[in-house]
């Protein structure tokens, strides 16, 4: 590791005393270790169910099933007919009653509570010992779950192998297992390779609807999760899978988790033999976040709509006590992306999401936000790597189509100097449609691209539209060719700011950080803006000082002017409007030429600090190219990092040398006063200096 990297790895360090703690995870759960990878993604079983669950309102079941195809409702019929008999009226009673791999069990029409599972642990159940998350609920072992399946469980497949579980309705809507908020999960399939959900729909719990840990080998087909704390569908440390048709809304963090996916892929390139989790044709919108997945790993998201959340979809590397991080390897094409605006933070100000999870109306549409997310984004990565963005479709967005972050390894519970800096390379993003919808027409992004700068092999298409930074890496046709490639180890140093402030969310005290325009900040009130108003104010006092003292300079006035003009432009700039015009370019501008004048005026009298305000006048001039024409190759910081640092050693000279300066307003004699002798007559001295 250079010294640079080992001098930013230090600040990095520092700032872990300085930011506290990293995060809790919105997830957590015991440790748990990736499948062996044996398996295979489950194939759907033709033929009779093992086993029938049903309820016995006959005249309910006939009113559910009277607008079916004839063969559908004389098939229900037959099955209702024989669960009267020898059926069971609980899912999970019938899961119990597996005996074997390969059975299946039908699910009739109708609405399961699940009555003998709702209520409270009691006995020794009551009394397990176990680390509580950062949510309040007690993180179990395997062992524990199996000893007291329903202390967090509405239905609990636990050790089952090749079960299929599957709705006999017309759709799936007509079985609905509903959790009511009384249990953590809805369905919860651990350590059970080879399960298979199809055609019903899980809804409220004050977690998870359908929650599949640690399987080698799952397949959601045709499922609809909504209205939950946390995730619709959540797949943890698990392989072979495959999400399809499935649908999710209304839930407090995404309707789809695949989060720990089986890490398959690390230390490889683009180049991939297999991917352990393919996710199409599902929907998913409503939510906080379609799609999210903390070391979501290898994951293959494929003609997907992500819609009318708060962002589209996300990947990260932010939570710790995930197997798999940092996050890589995640695929995304052919995915419709879009009009992802909304923003349910206002539930959480008004104190709806403080009351109990069945009295917030997640029927209504109220969705309580579960951590920090910015609205009106397509995807968002923080902090990953070898990731592939290929021909979506990314348009209505009112923030940016694509964010792009790194997140350090402190933040994931990881303090080793050297992985401080191991996210946000490798990233490629090609042949996507901004701004554009499926039928082609015109549904622009407000911004297309959000990078907060760091990385190395970073890569946008040509076809981009506007920019923060306005100039990126640009894709090759195979992948890993990139022009003008980058490698800095941190972001820049404004963004890096805001990306702080903005984290600090959380959920459970209702703390919305001031000063993020996440959480509704405007104008003043954000971060960013006071932050160059504050450096504004000390270099208009600094500067007026200096061009009181020069202001005999012509030159050294007009600088002062353009200084003037490039700080009013960089506070207009700063406002998120336009983070992405020429305004924060032609600021720069503006004010490194009137450091470089000043400078120059200066170079007689103070010549050394003259060269440090000439020096600041050429960093801020390169910073503004680098920003708006090309990223600089090979410099591990930006300028804007050099120019800020450099900046405070100039104020404080500048105050000093301000004091120092002869003023225009002292006369010639007092001059030639100076130069000799108190009793030196005038022409003595003058022909003495001669």
């Amino acid at each position: 590791m250079s010294w640079t990297r080992k001098a930013l790895a230090a600040v990095a360090a520092l700032l872990v005393v300085l930011v506290g703690a990293a995060p809790a995870g919105a997830h957590e759960e015991r440790p748990v270790s990736f499948p062996d990878g044996s398996g295979s993604v489950p194939k759907y079983r033709e033929g009779a169910p093992d086993l029938l669950v049903c309820k016995t309102d006959r005249a309910d079941f006939e009113r559910r099933i009277a607008d079916y195809p004839r063969p559908l409702r004389e098939r229900n019929e037959r099955y209702f007919e024989r669960c009267l008999r020898d059926g069971y009226r609980h899912l999970q009673a019938a899961v119990d009653a597996v005996d074997r791999p390969d059975m299946n069990i039908a699910i009739l029409p109708g609405v399961y509570q699940e009555q003998p599972t709702q209520p409270k642990p009691s006995g020794a159940c009551a009394r397990l010992k176990a680390r509580k998350s950062s949510f309040g609920y007690q993180i179990l072992s395997y062992a524990q779950q199996k000893r007291c399946p329903s202390n967090q469980n509405l239905v609990a497949i636990l050790g089952k192998k090749n079960l299929q579980i599957e709705g006999t309705g017309q759709s799936r809507s007509d079985v609905i297992i509903d959790g009511q908020y009384k249990k953590l999960n809805v369905i919860r399939a651990d350590g059970s390779d080879g399960v298979y959900f199809r055609n019903f729909t899980a809804q409220r719990s004050t977690f998870n609807s359908l929650y599949v840990l640690a399987g080698d080998g799952f397949v959601i087909d045709d499922m609809l999760t909504r209205w939950n704390d946390e995730y619709g569908f959540l797949t943890f440390a698990s392989d072979h899978g495959l999400y399809k048709n499935c649908e999710s809304y209304g839930n407090g963090d995404s309707g789809i988790y695949p989060g720990s996916a089986s890490d398959i892929n690390n230390g490889r390139g683009y180049d991939v033999p297999r991917y352990s989790i393919e996710i199409t044709g599902c929907r998913s919108h409503h939510n906080m976040v379609g799609y999210s997945g903390t070391a979501g790993d290898s994951v293959h998201v494929h003609d997907n709509e992500f819609d009318h959340n708060m962002g589209g979809a996300s990947m990260d590397s932010a939570f710790p006590g995930h197997p798999g991080l940092p996050q890589n390897h995640a695929r995304f094409e052919r995915n419709d992306i879009h009009d992802n605006n909304a923003n349910y933070y206002r539930y959480v100000r008004d104190g709806t999401c403080a009351k109990p999870p069945a009295e917030r109306g997640y029927e209504r549409g109220v969705v309580c936000p579960q951590i920090s997310m910015p609205p009106g984004t397509g995807i968002i990565t923080a902090g990953g790597n070898w990731n592939i963005y290929e021909n979506n479709w990314i348009h209505g967005h009112q923030r940016a189509g694509i964010f792009l972050s790194a997140v350090p390894a402190f933040i994931r519970g990881e303090g080793a100097l050297g992985k401080q800096f191991d996210t946000s390379h490798h990233n490629r993003y090609a042949g996507n449609r901004f701004g554009t919808d499926r039928a082609g027409r015109s549904h622009p992004n407000d911004m297309d691209v959000w990078w907060d700068g760091q990385g190395g092999g970073n890569c946008w298409q040509a076809s981009a539209g506007a920019s923060n930074p306005r100039s990126l890496p640009s894709c090759g046709d195979r992948r890993g060719d990139v022009s003008g490639d980058t490698d800095r180890v941190a972001g820049e140093p404004g963004k890096l700011a805001q990306l702080m402030v903005c984290a600090e969310y959380d959920a459970g005290a209702r703390k919305l950080p001031a000063g993020c325009d996440w959480y509704g900040a405007r104008g003043v009130e954000r971060v960013e803006v006071q932050l160059a108003l504050g450096v504004a104010g000390v270099l208009a006092l600094v500067g007026g000082v200096l061009w009181w003292r020069l202001r005999s300079s012509r030159v050294a006035g007009a600088a002062a002017l353009a200084g003037a003009a490039g700080l009013v432009l960089d506070v207009v700039g700063s406002a998120g409007s336009y983070a992405d015009t020429l305004i924060p370019v032609v600021a720069l501008v503006l004010l490194g030429g009137w450091w470089a004048a000043t400078g120059w005026v200066l170079r007689e009298e103070r010549r050394a600090f003259a060269w440090v305000t000439m020096a600041m006048g050429a960093l801020t001039l390169l910073d503004a190219f680098d920003k708006a024409v090309f990223m600089l190759p090979w410099i591990p910081l930006s300028p804007a990092w050099a120019r800020m640092l450099l900046g405070v050693v100039w104020v404080v000279w500048a105050v000093v040398a301000a004091a120092r300066l002869r003023t225009p307003s002292r006369s010639a004699e007092a001059d030639a006063m100076e130069s000799g002798p108190a009793d030196t007559p005038p022409a003595a001295a003058a022909g003495a200096v001669s």
